[in-house]
């Protein structure tokens, strides 16, 4: 497999540093509120590459944090009324539920920022020793990227021609800001008054971790200085993913991440997504609306990662659709199959193509191409090579975890008389007949029965 690296800006293979197990870190929720699609875009695509490289017979461990304490958890578990563990338990709860719903593998490990202050802790003890750090007056602790002279390389703000030595008396004390501000960042922020009792004892004084360096503490304890992947939204590589190189590599030594993997962000009805304008869609308002989370992920693979999908209800209706096709498909090959056993199998057969699109840059759009083109070779094999293609098919399909809906065993017999005007008007329609075509859908129509035409046949079914 070869997938694209932000640091090196070219495609590079995908093989474990130990020739054994390839071991990834994703950034994961702030657990504040229900996770939306532009989220969940990133954490299906991250799966999909967990399913494409476990497909193919590479072993994977997959850590995700969650992040449980920070200005957002803080601000809005006192709003609420609830201490921080009730108010972040109740939205890992439902981000859970949701990955699953979702058929996102759960990671091999998911540590929380909370569960690690103490690695934190320990971690800026080793920076400020280093002298990479340093205390201010109110009891906050600061990384001195000036101090760092590789600070921008992810992100090329080298090439953006600043001076990172004015950043000596400008500090970034918020967990989030602005993408252009180039300051020293808090790793330990001094408890304040808004704080309430969210703070922990530390050698600066009583405060609380900077969101930038959890990760970095839990990398280092599940995963040490030097890992295979650090994967994340396409809006962590700067400031986040730069701190977090400067933070590990300071204070550990190591290469840190040899693989950067980042998701670009989706739009809906071709406009940027927001709570103002009521199109920061959850998983649980599109249910609402009739969808299910399997037409949801099959929409979120529909773009390339690298490409920005423009999401829409339109599109969700689409996914039912050919998620249908594909279910008729699978149930006509294994008609096919007659009296032969379905076994696992290392082939794809007729989907080949879809296979090695998810292995060229995780070209998913064009798996799901290639699945089609597969299905028009492998719904005409009988025997055993009808059995050979379903198995490829549904090798393929676990790779992009994708489940097929169950086929309506419901059936109706359509009348002689219905089935004669349907039979006339696919030949006049045929002939280019339009009008007799036309007439004679409006009497189908006045008896009760809808005629959806196809490539090559039609479809009966009554309204």
């Amino acid at each position: 497999m070869k997938l694209q690296d932000t640091l090196s800006r070219s495609e590079k293979a995908i093989t474990p540093i130990d020739g054994k197990t390839y071991r990834f870190y994703c950034c994961g929720p702030t657990v504040y509120g229900p996770a939306h699609i532009g989220n969940f875009r990133t954490f299906v695509l991250q799966d999909v590459f967990r399913r494409t490289l476990e497909t193919g017979g590479t072993r994977t461990l997959h850590v995700r944090n969650l992040t449980d304490v920070d200005d957002k958890t803080i601000r809005d578990s006192q709003a609420a009324g609830k201490t921080l563990k009730e108010f972040t338990r109740i939205w890992t709860e439902r981000f859970h539920a949701d990955c699953k719903a979702l058929a996102c593998l759960p990671p091999h490990i998911e540590p929380s920022a909370i569960e690690h202050i103490p690695q934190q802790i320990a971690m800026i003890e080793k920076l400020v020793e280093k002298g990479h750090a340093y205390a201010s007056d109110d009891g906050s602790v600061y990384f001195k990227i000036s101090s760092f002279p590789d600070y921008g390389k992810l992100s090329r703000l080298d090439e953006r021609e600043l001076d990172l030595g004015k950043t000596q008396n400008s500090r970034a004390n918020a967990d989030e800001y602005e993408k252009d501000s180039i300051s020293d960042f808090v790793l330990w922020k001094a408890r304040r008054t808004e704080d309430g009792a969210n703070y922990w004892e530390s050698p600066w004084g009583q405060g609380r971790p900077g969101w930038h360096l959890e990760c970095s503490a839990m990398i280092a304890e599940y995963l040490g200085d030097s890992f295979d992947m650090h994967s994340g939204g396409v809006d962590l590589v700067f400031p986040h993913h730069e701190n977090e190189i400067a933070q590990s590599q300071c204070a550990c030594g190591g290469h840190f991440a040899a693989h950067w993997f980042h998701i670009t962000h989706l739009l809906v009805d071709g406009g940027k997504m927001s709570k103002s304008l009521g199109n920061m869609y959850t998983l649980a308002d599109l249910e609402a609306k009739g969808f299910t989370a399997m037409e949801v992920r099959y929409v979120l693979i529909g773009a390339h990662y690298r490409k920005q999908l423009n999401f829409t209800l339109d599109s969700l209706s689409g996914a039912k659709e050919a998620l249908g096709k594909l279910a008729k498909s699978a149930a006509k090959i294994a008609e096919n199959m007659g009296s032969e056993t379905l076994l696992p199998s290392a082939d794809f057969g007729p989907f080949q193509t879809a296979w090695d699109s998810l292995n060229n840059d995780l070209n998913t759009p064009g798996a799901l191409g290639g699945i089609f083109t597969g299905l028009r070779e492998a719904t005409k094999l009988t025997g055993k090579d009808a059995a050979a293609a379903l198995a490829g098919l549904n090798r393929i399909l676990k790779a992009l975890g994708i489940t097929l809906p169950e086929i309506s065993q419901e059936t109706t017999e359509v009348p002689a008389d219905i089935k004669t005007l349907a039979e006339n008007r696919w030949a006049a329609r045929s002939n280019k007949d339009w009008a007799t075509s036309d007439k004679l859908r409006d009497e189908l129509t006045s008896k009760g029965w809808a005629m959806k035409d196809g490539k090559d046949s039609y479809e009966l079914a009554k309204i």
